[in-house]
Formats: structure tokens, C-alpha cells, sequence
């Protein structure tokens, strides 16, 4: 009897040291998971985030560049020469210049606006080179009863006069794709095809498209395969919610992980740029949410 006792205090002893020794392990280990959850996100480093300016336009850009830096961002997009040196100072790269456009719809397929967009951007394109940076953004402009090939010819008439300028210099005229549909009525540049037309009717890698994922799924949808088939005419990204271009979570209809790997499937260097409008309070939170769905 006196075995089994001993038995027994030792199994008391036993399992009241188990339960000390465990509530001593489980605190650090739930310190630990906090300060996991609360650190920032490690990146797998495929994907060149980057973030347009004006979707963030009540926060300051110093604000801005700290926080897109800490989050993950290399580059920060549609910011002009006057904004360059404070990208600089945060070691942030201008991914999309702007500042030779005179609006979205007065753009290249109008021969009337051809003096003025060539001299805005004979202007720019040194200052784009001298600055390190590479792609500067243009548009189509409004068709105003243009039909799709006279667009067209009048997009390669003034085009072509600024092609060995942005060659001599290494810079890329980079068209935006925006949906005529809703946003941007009579837009031209308003399906892939047309632009991949225009790139191969130019004939010069120094001119390419942006194609802009919200955009785009509302005038043609079929969003990875037409990445697939024109990816070689797409030097940029811009991503946005499906309705509403706000953010890219489960709150839409896009699957922002698998277009990301179609994109990356192609060989894609480039930048990929968030182009939400922010719903949520914090902006920098839901910023923060979109890298890390986009970070495939």
C-alpha cells in the first residue's frame, strides 16, 4: 500500500508540474502570436508593388512614401517632376510618370492636339531619363465620332514624331486602357485589341500599354486570357475593384490571387500598381490588405 501511495503523489506531483510548466510556455507563446500578427507582412518578393498617388490624395506624400516603404512598396505611381524628390528620399522608384498629358480626353487621336502633346512630351521625356525612371503615361483621348481606324492613324501620325526621342532616351509612352462604359464615355482606347494594334502599328518597344485590370473587366472581361494572348504590348499594371473600383477583397468580383499568377506565368518584370479607391477608414489598411493578395 505504501508503494501505490508513493504512486500516486508522484503522479499528483507529476501533473501539477505539467500544468505550471505548460501555463509557462503558453504566455510566450501568445506573446509571440501577437507580435506575429502585428508585424508586417514578409513579402516573396515576385511581384514590384507600387501604388497610384491619387487614391491616397489626403494623406501626405511623406506620410504616404513612409508607409508604402514599410509595407512593401518599391515604387509609387502618377507622381510628376515636382514629387520626384520625395520618392527619391523614401528610395522609392516613380513607376508612372505623368505630367506631358493634357487631360484623358484630349490625347493623340486628334491631329489637333498634336502640337501641344508633342511639345508637352519632347519636354518630358529628357526629364523622365535624367530622373533614373522609364515609363511615362499618354492617352488616346476621346474618339468624337473617330471611327476605330481613323483613331488609330491619327494615334501613329503623332506618336511617330516622338518615337526616336523616347528611343534616344529609353523611355517608354505608356497608353492607358480605360473602360468607355462607364467611367470614361467615348474613350477610345477602350478594348486591348486596339491598343496591341497601335503598339504593332508603331513597331517600337518604347511604346506599350497599360492595361488596367478594373478597367478592362468591365468592357471586355476575359481578364487572364487576354493577358496571355497581349502581354508582349503590356509594360503595366493597375488594379481596382469589380463594381465600384474600390478595394480588391472578397468584397468584389475578381480573384486578384490567380490574375497575378497569369500575369507573373508571362514573365512579367514590371510594376504592378494598386488603383483602388479606398471605402474603409484606414486607407493605408486596406493598401496594406491589396499588397498582400497581390504578393503571389
Amino acid at each position: 500500500m505504501g508503494t501505490e501511495q508513493s504512486r500516486r503523489k508522484m503522479l499528483k506531483t507529476m501533473i501539477t508540474g505539467t500544468a505550471v510548466l505548460g501555463a509557462s510556455v503558453a504566455v510566450p507563446a501568445l506573446a509571440m502570436e501577437k507580435e506575429t500578427t502585428t508585424a508586417p507582412p514578409k513579402l516573396k518578393g515576385n511581384v514590384n508593388h507600387s501604388a497610384c498617388r491619387w487614391c491616397y490624395d489626403k494623406i501626405e506624400l511623406d506620410a504616404l512614401c513612409a508607409a508604402g516603404k514599410e509595407m512593401g512598396l518599391k515604387a509609387i505611381d502618377l507622381v510628376g517632376p515636382s514629387e520626384w524628390p520625395t520618392l527619391k528620399k523614401y528610395g522609392l522608384y516613380s513607376s508612372m510618370c505623368n505630367g506631358a498629358e493634357i487631360n484623358l480626353v484630349d490625347g493623340f487621336n486628334d491631329p489637333a492636339f498634336h502640337p501641344k502633346l508633342i511639345d508637352n512630351y519632347t519636354k518630358m521625356i529628357p526629364l523622365v531619363a535624367a530622373a533614373g525612371y522609364k515609363n511615362l503615361i499618354c492617352f488616346s483621348g476621346n474618339r468624337r465620332g473617330k471611327d476605330d481606324e481613323t483613331g488609330l492613324k491619327n494615334c501613329v501620325e503623332g506618336l511617330k514624331q516622338l518615337m526616336p526621342l523616347a528611343e534616344k532616351h529609353g523611355v517608354v509612352l505608356v497608353m492607358e486602357l480605360l473602360n468607355s462604359k462607364v467611367n470614361h464615355k467615348d474613350y477610345q482606347c477602350d478594348h486591348t485589341a486596339w491598343g496591341a494594334e497601335l503598339a504593332k502599328r508603331l513597331g517600337s518597344e518604347n511604346f506599350k500599354l497599360l492595361y488596367d485590370i478594373y478597367h478592362m473587366q468591365l468592357d471586355e472581361g476575359d481578364v487572364i486570357r487576354t493577358i496571355q494572348t497581349y502581354h508582349p504590348y503590356i509594360a503595366h499594371y493597375h488594379t481596382g475593384g469589380v463594381p465600384g473600383r474600390n478595394e480588391i477583397d472578397e468584397t468584389q468580383e475578381l480573384y486578384y490571387p490567380a490574375i497575378i499568377k497569369a500575369i507573373l506565368a508571362t514573365g512579367f518584370k514590371g510594376y504592378i500598381a494598386q488603383e483602388f479607391i479606398p471605402k474603409q477608414k484606414d486607407a493605408l489598411a486596406s493598401l496594406r490588405k491589396a499588397i498582400t493578395i497581390c504578393d503571389q
